[in-house]
């Protein structure tokens, strides 16, 4: 197994309401670069985690374990929301589904 592609752990803070000008600012965002292996998740975890076969699913396995609270996880320009996720004795993984 290769930890070979950056992914980002995003936490999302949404913006404070401006009273002057009645608008919100925009949100910040934190990310946290962590290598990982990126594969394909296989038909058979697929149907049981979503119950049918899902376009854009991925399977995700960092070392260690993630403990900060995060919104999201980006891999290049596509953002991911965790839709699983399994804490094994070294290591993590993460099922995750593309976000529209």
């Amino acid at each position: 197994m290769r930890y070979d592609t950056p992914i980002f752990f995003r936490a999302v803070t949404p913006g404070d309401y401006d009273e002057s000008t009645g608008n919100y600012e925009d949100d910040s965002i934190i990310e946290t670069m962590v290598m990982a292996s990126v594969m394909d998740t296989q038909t058979e975890t697929m149907k049981l985690v979503y119950g049918d076969i899902r376009q854009g699913s991925l399977t995700l396995t960092i070392q260690n374990h993630c403990d900060q609270t995060f919104d999201n996880i980006r891999i290049g320009d596509k953002v991911y929301r965790v839709d699983r996720t399994r804490r094994l004795r070294v290591k993590q993984s993460f099922i995750v589904s593309e976000v529209q």
